[in-house]
């Protein structure tokens, strides 16, 4: 009977000594015990050391997200991310290819894909300071979440201003890429087609493009995610082995 006595005395004084801060912060003697209760209940892990795990979680994702899709053939190769024509000019692949001009069309196509790869890397730092931001709220939120919890959590909480920082970036690739030159070229070939769509200039190709990376890496990190969940030989810290044990258990 001594050691759980010991355990009761050692929680009681826990208490003791966060009830005076409790005047000061405003927090109530639930709120203390509730404070308490996060770091000793479970596995033992600390609010502050599952905020870690999942940012740990994110890390990996969005590393490997970068790391597949930030090179040549990342996107091109790749059927699941792989940008498509624009819609206005997708409505007319079959006539265009029919009048002798897939080859054309390949082309521009394979220099949008050529844009995502190369704009995508520069933004690391940009994801590195989204998830930084994740609170203990938001943590709470995605370990009892879904399998791609964490990745909507960075969508809703960054997608706009990833866009934005991505735009220019985008823009400076799609020019150094040839992204327009090829689009002058098919719709000089091909424009009495193109212009059936109502479309006699480009439509907002790099914000196409910037949408399109945006969407492949969000679908690459939700992939790292669920994996992570599932498999605990792909967590790669021994914080994020401990959170995702942790949700497993629950």
């Amino acid at each position: 009977m001594r050691a759980p006595a010991a355990i009761s005395a050692a929680l009681l004084g826990s208490v003791l000594l966060a009830l005076p801060g409790c005047a000061d912060t405003g927090l109530g003697v639930r709120d203390a015990l509730g404070q308490i209760g996060s770091v000793i209940q479970g596995s033992g892990l600390s609010q502050g050391e599952i905020l870690a795990g999942l940012r740990d979680a994110l890390r990996q994702g969005s590393s490997s997200a970068i790391s597949q899709l930030g090179h040549s053939d990342g996107f091109w190769r790749d059927p699941q991310v792989r940008v498509p024509l624009p819609s206005f000019i997708a409505r007319y692949e079959s006539a265009v290819r029919a009048v002798g001009y897939g080859s054309t069309l390949d082309q521009f196509q394979l220099t949008l894909n050529r844009a995502a790869e190369q704009a995508v890397p520069q933004a690391a730092n940009i994801i590195g300071n989204a998830i930084s931001r994740m609170t203990l709220d938001d943590a709470k939120e995605i370990l009892d979440g879904p399998s791609n919890a964490a990745t909507e959590f960075f969508r809703r909480s960054s997608s706009d201003e990833l866009y934005q920082s991505l735009l220019p970036i985008v823009s400076a690739t799609t020019e150094q890429a040839g992204v327009t030159q090829q689009y002058k070229k098919l719709a000089n070939k091909a424009g009495p087609l193109l212009r059936l769509s109502g479309n006699n200039t480009p439509a907002d190709l790099d914000g196409y493009v910037t949408q399109k990376a945006l969407d492949g890496v969000f679908l690459k990190i939700a992939a790292e995610e669920a994996r992570i969940r599932a498999d605990p030989a792909a967590r790669g810290t021994e914080l994020m082995k401990k959170v995702f044990a942790r949700q497993a258990q629950r």
